[in-house]
């Protein structure tokens, strides 16, 4: 049994100019790395420059690099806004940029919205599914309401705690035991 952290990487699931997925990010980031059970980075979509897939040769050097990262991370934490009662375009185009890099691999969730973005992480789950990443129970949910001031500041109710580190304690389970699928 190795003794090697896993490295776990935080989706920001929006590209919109004044999204607040970076706020959440860090938030999560921040109670993640004082656990110390693993590698914690931020994953921004937007510095890869992801064209809309179907449209170029996919010769660009976003796409590579999009796929190497996913390949380098042994889980995933998104953080998922609710558009429409589904998922942002540019994050469902990122999950169809990449297939094998996604395999055997687990994810927990933090979403927001008016309704916490329940209805998007649902939509999430069935894609994760279909790409083979198993999507652990545990799931923050954020009120546009009552988690954000003006619903753009970030201003988090203490009582997601408890629920980050519920969501991260299966994500860090699930990561290790499917690594060993890999």
């Amino acid at each position: 049994m190795t003794t090697e952290k896993l490295n776990i990487g935080i989706i920001l699931g929006s590209t919109r100019e004044g999204r607040v997925s970076p706020q959440v990010g860090e938030w999560v980031k921040g109670i993640a790395d004082k656990r110390g059970d693993a590698n914690y980075e931020i994953v921004d979509i937007t510095d890869y420059n992801l064209p809309f897939l179907g449209t170029t040769d996919g010769t660009e050097p976003g796409i590579a690099a999009w796929n190497e990262k996913l390949a380098s991370l042994d889980g995933f934490v998104f953080i998922v806004q609710e558009y429409n009662h589904s998922i942002s375009g540019a994050l469902k185009n990122a999950i169809d940029f990449a297939r094998e890099a996604w395999y055997n691999k687990a994810a927990g969730i933090v979403s927001y919205g008016s309704t916490g973005g329940a209805r998007a992480a649902e939509h999430l789950r069935g894609i994760l599914g279909e790409v083979k990443v198993a999507d652990v129970r545990a799931h923050p949910t954020l009120s546009l309401f009552t988690d954000f001031e003006e619903m753009s500041k970030f201003n988090p109710q203490e009582l997601h705690l408890d629920n980050v580190n519920a969501m991260l304690d299966e994500t860090i389970a699930w990561s290790g035991a499917l690594k060993t699928l890999r």
